[in-house]
């Protein structure tokens, strides 16, 4: 047998001059993918067939891979792009058939038809032998091919390195490969190629998930928590672990497909979600390993209504009569009948205000909150109109956790808040490339992510004209077409939309259009301002209540609540509760008194100079307060709140004649 054929019966045992020996794992690889060329009935003299691609089908596999391409080209390759450009190689991405994608790189390989590393082309073993791309997609495994080691002779002008690309359903999606002609140090090449599979995973892993979920990040040194051999795993609000990548995997050494993150971590998930994401965390992994962990929340917060329901303790009631569906039950309950369940419910969030508490007496609250209760169940919209800062967000969770569709989410988008050039993209999504600025993989849109939930539009009267053109078709054909896309998705969602202005006002200047504000305004209801409610003290007091379950505080005294009902509240709820939340912070437990409230509580609130005398002490009442206040401020201090408790006035009192003092 000539000596050539001899040496092609066996993969020499060294990679070129200088290559380092390889290990008895490599050679069964060599040796098994030579075995397959065999039965494929190729010749070492055999010329490769690369079944080489149309044009127009290449663009049609490039499309398909479009995410991949993007993230390898965009994403990984410029963290590379010293190292590579001082090197003789080319990098070369494959899709899972070895179809070349794309290559970059400036080789010395000679023209295109000599070494096949072209766009279309395949590298798969049947056509081409053993080569890099070909075997790593058979093996799934990481492989370098040296030289001699191809099986076809025209292919053993260059070494190839390469590594399998997995998606995050660990799904085999591609190859990435360097090939040279020079004489590289193999094992550097090797290990940059593994490096970059590897990143090109991990950004896949953040396109897919970072919209919506926790990434943590982990490594063995603080300084390397950003580098690609960092472990990564992805959890939902519950910290159930959801994806991960391979390195996670190989270093924890365990399957972390749905196993929850305390179950590897000393940590619940409470604990990571209000983590700053700039500040590591040392924790002991599986009880004995250490680690560094970055918190990554995610891009973007939507507004979830929690359940509790969902928890393994949960025992749901006996029926009591044959409606089987939440539906029924919700549209069967009356008003006085949902009272007593909410008192009796345990499961109620601490974010929800049960339906019965959304008043304390005031007769139209409780009436409005009766229709919109039962509209909840029509296919009928509902437009609330109030002052800022009256509730009406808190009006709105409060019915969608008392409908049908709390199952699903509940999407409050503030239509004032978004950027007028984004409000269209945010709320009916778009494709990939639809503008400058857009993700790679496109977005879904907030409408949606409402479907068969609740879509909440906060400030809707700040809308765009051109965007409540598209909001009218979509209410109307209950389908959505993002930007960019001729597809349609149907939605079936509860429109609740919100205002502060007069919207028939703005609907005859012009501002607002006629046909949307028809469409919207289904059940017209008005919450009240909090200076009209009739039940004003006790809703004081219910949310004193309330918030005592983070702040413990006494109940508040008469005179406290006489002082809180007497405030004209312009800023309605949001200031009560903000108000309330100082005051508490600053009692520190005790009873609230005057001097614990904010300074500007009193910019609001003016005394008349009767009310005033009536109001003062006896023991100061007979000192002139031209006298009595600086004196009094002087003891305090200066503190002019306790100078106003201590003279029985209002701050302003403690202010005019603390100007008149400085004037004279």
């Amino acid at each position: 047998m000539p000596e050539q054929e001899q040496q092609e019966k066996m993969p020499s045992n060294a990679l070129a001059e200088g290559a380092h020996v390889i290990d008895k794992t490599h050679k069964e690889q060599i040796q098994a993918s030579w075995y397959r060329c065999e039965q494929f009935g190729l010749e070492h003299g055999s010329r490769p067939d690369f079944a080489s691609l149309p044009r127009g089908e290449l663009h049609d596999l490039m499309d398909q891979h479009r995410s991949l391409l993007e993230t390898t080209e965009n994403e990984v390759l410029p963290y590379y792009e010293n190292i590579l450009s001082n090197s003789a190689c080319m990098i070369v991405l494959a899709d899972r058939q070895g179809h070349v994608l794309n290559t970059w790189g400036q080789p010395r390989f000679g023209t295109a038809s000599e070494h096949g590393l072209v766009g279309g082309n395949q590298w798969s073993e049947i056509g081409v032998g053993t080569n890099a791309i070909g075997t790593a997609l058979i093996t799934g495994q990481a492989i370098q091919v040296g030289r001699d080691e191809h099986y076809l002779r025209a292919n053993r002008f260059m070494v190839g390195s390469a590594s399998p690309i997995y998606n995050t359903q660990n799904d085999l999606v591609g190859v990435l490969d360097i090939s040279s002609d020079a004489y590289l140090p193999q094992d550097h090449t090797f290990g940059m190629v593994k490096l970059m599979s590897l990143s090109v995973e991990n950004r896949l892993i953040f396109s897919a998930f970072q919209q919506e979920h926790f990434i943590l990040s982990f490594n063995t040194n603080v300084t390397s928590l950003d580098s690609h051999w960092s472990g990564i795993l992805v959890l939902d609000e519950n910290g159930t672990i959801v994806s991960a990548n391979r390195r996670a995997e190989v270093v924890l050494a365990r399957d972390l497909a749905l196993l929850n993150i305390r179950q590897i971590f000393d940590i619940e998930m409470r604990e990571i979600k209000h983590h700053p994401a700039s500040l590591p965390l040392k924790l002991i992994a599986l009880g004995r390993y250490q680690f560094y962990v970055k918190v990554i929340p995610p891009v973007q917060q939507i507004m979830r209504v929690p359940d509790f329901r969902q928890g393994s303790g949960y025992v749901p009631p006996t029926p009591k009569n044959n409606k089987n569906t939440i539906q029924n039950k919700v549209e069967d309950l009356t008003f006085m009948d949902m009272k007593d369940a909410n008192h009796a419910r345990h499961d109620v969030p601490p974010n929800v205000i049960p339906l019965a508490e959304l008043q304390h007496g005031d007769a139209h609250v409780e009436r409005l909150v009766k229709q919109a209760h039962k509209i909840m169940e029509k296919d009928i919209p509902i437009l609330i109109h109030g002052e800022t800062g009256a509730g009406k967000e808190i009006f709105v969770r409060s019915l969608h956790y008392h409908s049908s569709r709390r199952e699903e989410m509940l999407v409050a988008v503030n239509c004032a808040a978004i950027p007028a050039e984004l409000v269209e993209s945010e709320l009916f999504g778009y494709e990939k490339g639809a503008f400058t600025g857009a993700q790679n993989k496109g977005s879904i849109g907030l409408i949606r992510r409402a479907h068969r939930g609740t879509l909440f539009l906060d400030e809707i009267g700040e809308m765009p004209m051109a965007v409540q053109s598209r909001l009218l078709r979509v209410l109307q054909e209950r389908v959505v077409t993002p930007l960019g896309s001729t597809e349609v998705y149907p939605v079936d969602i509860k429109l609740i939309s919100a205002t502060n202005r007069a919207l028939k006002a703005e609907v005859k200047d012009g501002r607002f259009r006629q046909d949307l504000y028809y469409r919207i305004s289904g059940l017209n209801i008005e919450l009240p301002p909090l200076r009209e409610r009739q039940d004003k003290v006790k809703l004081i007091a219910y949310l004193h209540a309330r918030l005592s379950q983070e702040e413990p505080s006494p109940p508040l005294s008469d005179d406290m609540l006489a002082l809180l009902e007497k405030h004209p509240w312009p800023g309605n709820m949001r200031q009560l509760a903000h108000t309330l939340k100082v005051g508490m912070a600053m009692a520190d437990g005790d009873e609230l008194e005057e001097w614990h409230l904010p300074d500007d509580f009193f910019d609001d609130l003016m005394m008349s100079p009767a009310e005033e005398i009536e109001h003062r002490d006896a023991s100061t009442a007979a000192e002139p307060l031209e006298q009595l206040i600086p004196r009094l401020l002087d003891e305090h201090k200066g503190n002019v709140s306790q100078t106003a408790k201590a003279a029985g006035v209002s701050r302003n009192t403690v202010y005019k004649y603390t100007k008149m003092k400085t004037t004279n």
